[in-house]
Parts: C-alpha cells; structure tokens; sequence
C-alpha cells in the first residue's frame, strides 16, 4: 500500500489510463507498471482529481476523501470520496455527489458507479437539473455513452419543491424517461400529468423538449378562447420544424361556430428572410363563404448595400380581420421596394397596392396602384462652401373605376383620374455664425414639376409644367443659462424669412390632401404633405424653443411657432388649399405650442395643439405614461374638429387608456379601454391578468368591442392560456421564482 499526504490542503492526482501521479509520488513506478502500454495510450485526454486525501492499495485501487473533485473532458464530480479501479475502469463514488456536464446539465445522487469518463453508469437517489430550471427525480439513473440518461419511477416538473413530502404545482410521473443529450429531447413511457397529487391526464407515450431546445417540432401552447361572436372552442398550435433555416406553424381553431386553420411560415437565407402568416376559415358567421387572410413580409440584402423589402396583405372580406381579431387596419397596403441609404445619397423604387376595408369607401375610385421613384444626393463643395442637394422623384397611380367617375364629394375633379407626376429640386444652403453666436443659414434652389392628369374633370387641367425658384434666410440665436442649483436652460429664438415663386395650378391634388403643421416642418418652405401642391409667396415663420435640464433628471421642452404669409393659400376657384384642421388656412396659422416632460421617476407627458387667433383649439393632442417596474401606464387624448375637406363629417374626440401593474411577485395585471366622447360611447375594452412563477404562465384575458356597422356587430371575447415552463421555454426573468421560506 502507498499512502500520499501532502502539506497543502489537498493532493492533485492525474488519473490517465497509465495511472501517472503528481510531484509527491513518483511517476515512474507507474510507468514500470504499465509498460509499452503507458506511451500508447496517454494521448488521451487524463482526468483530474483533487482530495484531501489520496490512498493507493495493491498498486491499483486509489481511493480519494475528503473534498473529492474530479474533472474530465469539462465534467466535473463532487464527493464525499470515490475509488478508482484501475484493472475495472471504473469508479466508485459515496454521495452526496453532484455530476456536472459542463454544459446545462446538473446531477444530485447519492451514490453511484461510473466509467472513468464519467459517461457510463449507475447513480441511486438521483435528481437530474437542466439549465437550472427543469428538475427529473428517480430512484436511479443509467447513464450511458455520454448522450442517453435512463430514470426509472421519475417525477418531473419545473416547480419549486419546498418542503419534503409537499407536491409540486405540476409534474409528470412516468415508468421511465430517456434524455438524450444529443437531441437534447424527453422520452417518456406511462407519463401521468398531475396537478399537485392530482392525475388530470395520461399519456402511454410522450416526447418533450428540455430547456435549452429552441426549435422542436411539436404542440406549443392550446388557447381556450370564448367569444359572443366565434363560439367556444380552442386553439392548438403545432410547431413545425422544417429546417435549420425554416419552420411552419399551423393552429387548428376549432369552435361550434367556426372551423379556422391557421398558419405561419418562416424562412432564413443567407441574405435575408421571410415570413407569411394567414388562416382560412369555415363559419356560420358568412354561412356558404370560405374566409381567408394572408400577410407576409420579407427583408432582403442586395449588392452595393441596396434592401429589397416586401410586404402583403390581402383578405377576402372587409370584416374577417377584425371579427378574428388578426388586425384592426381599415386599409391594407401591399409594398415592394428597393432602397440604399448611404451618409449623402439615398434611393427608393416602390411599387404599392392599396384596399379599403372601411364601410362606405369604394376602392376603385382610390389610387389603388401607386409606383415611387426617389433619388437624393448632397455635396460638399470646397469652393462655393456650403451644401448642394439634388432630388428627384417620379410617381404614378392609377384607379380602377373609369377615368370619368365623379361621386358626391366637396372637390370639382373627377373620382376616376389617372396622374403622373415628375419633380426633381437643387438646393444650395450655408451657414455662418455672427454676432457673438447669431447662427444664419441662407438657402435658395428650384423646383420643377411635371403633372399629367388623365381623366382630368372638365374646367381642370389634363398637363401641367412649372418651374418653382425659391429662397429663405434662417436665424437662430440660442442661449445658454446654469443657475447655481445645478440647472441648465437653453433657449433658442428662431425668425425664417422665405419665398417661394409661381401660382397654384388647376389641377387635381392627389397626395397632398392632409396636410399636418407641427415642430417639423415649422421652418420649411412649403408645408403641403406632397409636391403637387406648394406654398407660394412671400412668408415669415418665428418660433422659441425652451429646454430645461434639472440636476435629478427632470427634463422640460416647449416649443411655440407661427406663420404668416402675404396671402392665403387658394386654388384656381378660391376655395383654401389647406383644410381647416391643419392650422395653416389664411394669411396667418394658428399658433403651434409644444411640449414634453419627462421626470427622474419615469413619468413622461407630452402634447401639441394649435389656437386660433381667438386662442380657441383647433386641434389637440396628448399623451401621458409613467413607467417603472412595476407599473406601465399610458392615456392618450385626441380632438379633430370637423373637415369635409378631409373626409371626417364630425368631432372626433377619443381617449385611449392602457395599464400592466405588477400586482405581486406572481401577479400582473392588465387593462385598455377606448373611449369616444362626441359620441359618449366606449369604443373597445379589455383586461387581463397573468399568474408567472418559475414553473406555469396562467393568463386569462376579456375583451369587448362596441362598435358596430353594416359588415359588423358589436362581440365579446374570452381567453384562457396555460403555458409550462421548463421545456422549450427558457425563463430569462428569474423575479417570478418562488422562494421557500425557512
């Protein structure tokens, strides 16, 4: 018998298949003892083990106490000790032990027998942890290979068990389960799921995921779902995974009112990516139809730093989307375009289709069929100084009503016109700074435009081309103020004083028909939405901006701007070219005032309006949250006065609310309510509330929709998900985690 101690805490001992030792021993006996053999088989990777005490018997058995660790190939043993058997290969290990694969598998036994790979054998008592959340208990593990762990008599489950005896929130017993690392996937035989101590299902044979897995094909989580409108039923999702780079989704929805298959289809390239997503349905609501929807999306990296992009959406009635709930839009666009945004150049080319959805709206006499064309570049000239900037830009669209339809409407051109139009601009701009900090911007260009009407209404034009110059001169004088709190304010006066050439065309406006005045274009040259329309004459636009920075985080902005022109904006038959809610109609605007708040406790307000001469609204905006941990909590207010001009016959007045507390640790708790004023009537609302521990995702949501037209009627939903934790679903936020107490 050899006996080592060394003076140190703990002997490090490398245990190859030559059995050679550390310093304190001598590492030839071990060579004389294995022979030829030694230097044909150390290649192989040796273990480590580290004890406070090693003892070594007839030259073979080693036996480790006190402290034992042993590592091999990143596994790492804990013990109270382990024996190794040279002429068996194996070891022998009393418990308690922890096994760790040093990847996300943990095993707690207590006691067992292993290879001296640690990739073969038997442990008793064991508890299997993967990726510190799914938990396997059984009487024994078999491990073998390294990839397969066999459990017999199992519990498993994600839930924190307590207390001894206590029964987990969920877990499924089963006869036997299989993990196989490599797939990293469950086999169960005889599986019991259970609810506490209570059987709820069985199942004679399951597949499940574990943790780590990302991408499986099988059920993800069913929805029950209630609805005044839908029926009762459920939604059972089943995962599909085709490839590394795809997968397919398709969701039974199944109810006594409808029959409904829905789908999502994902796809990666090398460049890029898609999706699609729809479903088609069987209901009684729209007895004898079959219902569809289909979106899809997709990104894509071209040569030279161009995009490709494309979206669709189509639907094969006005009503499906909301009545499913898919979506809430009242006009869909379907888009492909081509981009490149480079520091001084930018270029677009977008073919576009449009369909109406809303009641009362016919999608022939809307430009359903649009093509843009855009090109941008700056340079920076060392001569002349300053910034040179050219665009240009193409753009068509086209009806599919005749081009001579004309329906009842306020304006005097024809419904069913086709236009093109043509632009391209060059701007020069430069600034200097004068008189102690008086920053001056001097910009002037030309515009020209090319506009052709096909169907063009009588007493309008059919052609149209202009060249427009124009010229501004900004000034801007900002200041700086730190009182002795700590405080910073920064004001800024601004005057622009503009022209613009020309005289308002007889022709059909197309695009520039809602026109907005706020902080963004408040010093442009032309406040129209689109460039077949302009402002033209002379104009002077003033303006303040004030910013205050306080020294525990409050920060205030405000924003006031106005405009006055020589002459109001008018078409060709005196009526005003702005509407009567942008705020720009008349020789003067209303006056613009803006701002925001935001506070160290994340409260944030902000709001916009516009005042008439008499200080009266004329439009209103405002939005107020306040976020922080625990709490997210948003209202939004919005006032419109009337505007034939811009389609809307009255007030519209509405507020929207939204709230999700945190009620406890496990407890979270949602709301959202719309509410019409002008016509003192909800709109839309709906609650929830979502229990979250480490082992369940329980959440039950109610929703009403009030509204109710030709094509819908009012309907109120219902729906319960209960979602497992633990396979396949990582829990990133750990605050759910239940503690025990002591």
């Amino acid at each position: 018998m050899i006996r080592a101690r060394h003076p140190l805490p703990f002997v490090a001992v490398a245990l190859g298949s030559a059995l050679a030792f550390g310093a304190p021993l001598a590492t030839p006996l071990a060579a004389q003892e294995r022979g030829v053999a030694t230097a044909s088989r150390t290649a192989q990777a040796p273990a480590l083990l580290v004890a406070d005490d090693v003892t070594i018997t007839d030259g073979s058995i080693l036996t480790a106490t006190g402290n034992v660790e042993a590592m091999y190939e990143g596994q790492r043993l804990k013990a109270q000790s382990i024996t190794y058997d040279r002429d068996a290969d194996t070891l022998t290990i009393t418990g308690p032990l922890m096994l760790d694969d040093g990847q996300y598998t943990t095993v707690l036994a207590d006691s067992g027998e292993l290879s001296r790979d640690l990739r073969d054998g038997i442990l008793t008592g064991a508890r299997v942890v993967m990726d510190d959340q799914l938990q396997l208990a059984a009487n024994q593990i078999s491990r073998s290979e390294g990839r397969y762990s066999q459990l017999y008599k199992a519990a498993v489950t994600s839930c924190r068990v307590c207390k001894e005896g206590d029964a987990p929130l969920w877990q499924i017993r089963a006869r036997r389960v299989i993990h196989d690392a490599e797939t990293r996937q469950l086999f169960l035989d005889g599986a019991q799921f259970r609810v506490g101590n209570v059987p709820i299902a069985y199942f004679p044979r399951l597949r499940l995921p574990d943790p780590t897995v990302e991408r499986l094909t099988g059920f993800l989580t069913p929805t029950l779902y209630n609805s005044t409108l839908l029926g009762t039923g459920v939604k059972i999702p089943y995962f599909i995974r085709i490839g590394d780079d795809k997968d397919l989704t398709l969701t039974p929805f199944l109810t006594d009112e409808t029959r409904t298959l829905e789908f999502r289809y994902r796809q990666e390239f090398r460049t890029g990516g898609i999706e699609f997503e729809g479903a088609f349905s069987d209901d009684d609501v729209r007895r004898g139809e079959r219902r569809a929807y289909l979106n899809g999306r997709g990104v894509f990296a071209l040569p030279q730093d161009y995009v490709l992009q494309f979206d669709i959406e189509a639907v094969s009635d006005d009503a499906y989307l909301l009545e499913y709930g898919y979506d809430s839009k009242d006009r869909l666009d379907s888009e492909i375009s081509v981009e490149r945004v480079r520091r001084d150049e930018w270029r677009r080319a977008a073919l576009t289709y449009f369909h109406t959805l809303r009641s009362g709206e016919d999608s022939s006499t809307l430009p359903t069929s649009v093509a843009n064309l855009d090109y941008e570049k700056r340079f920076f000239p060392a001569r002349m100084g300053g910034e040179l900037r050219f665009a240009a830009q193409a753009h068509g669209h086209y009806r599919t009503s005749d081009l001579r339809t004309d329906g009842p409407d306020f304006d005097r051109f024809a419904d069913g016109r086709d236009v093109v139009r043509l632009t391209a601009s060059a701007d020069w701009l430069r600034s200097w700074t004068v008189m102690n900090g008086l920053r001056t911007t001097f910009q002037t260009g030309v515009d020209v435009d090319h506009i052709g009407v096909q169907g063009a209404a009588v007493n309008t034009r059919s052609d149209y081309t202009d060249a427009t110059p124009r010229a501004a001169l900004t000034l801007r004088y900002p200041l700086a103020k730190t009182t002795a709190g700590g405080t910073v304010h920064l004001i800024e006066p601004v005057v622009q004083l503009g022209w613009v050439g020309g005289s308002t065309p007889n022709i059909a406006v197309d695009q520039a028909t809602r026109n907005e005045f706020d902080e963004g274009n408040l010093l442009s040259l032309s406040r129209f939405s689109a460039a077949d329309r302009r402002e033209r004459g002379l104009s002077a636009a003033y303006g303040l901006n004030w910013t205050r920075f306080a020294p525990g985080g409050l920060r205030s902005t405000l924003t006031l701007g106005q405009v006055v022109r020589d002459k109001a904006q008018l078409e060709t038959d005196g009526s005003n070219s702005f509407s009567l809610s942008s705020g720009l109609q008349g020789s003067t605007s209303d006056l613009l005032i803006a701002g925001q708040i935001n506070t160290q406790n994340g409260l944030t307000f902000t709001a916009r309006s516009l005042f008439d001469e008499v200080f009266d609204t004329t439009k209103a905006e405002a939005r107020a949250s306040w976020s922080n941990a625990a709490l997210d909590l948003g209202a939004t207010y919005i006032w419109l006065p009337r505007d034939p001009q811009e389609l809307r016959p009255g007030t519209v007045s509405e507020w929207a609310f939204d709230a999700s507390y945190r009620l406890s640790r496990h407890w979270t708790g949602s709301a959202e309510w719309r509410y019409d004023v002008a016509s003192d009537e909800s709109v839309n609302a709906g609650v929830g509330v979502t229990y979250t521990n480490e082992c369940v995702d329980v959440t039950l949501s109610a929703s009403r929709r009030f509204t109710s037209s030709t094509i819908l009627e009012p309907s109120t939903d219902i729906s319960l998900t209960v979602g497992l934790r633990g396979f396949s679903a990582r829990a990133e936020d750990k605050s759910y985690v239940r503690e025990c107490k002591k």
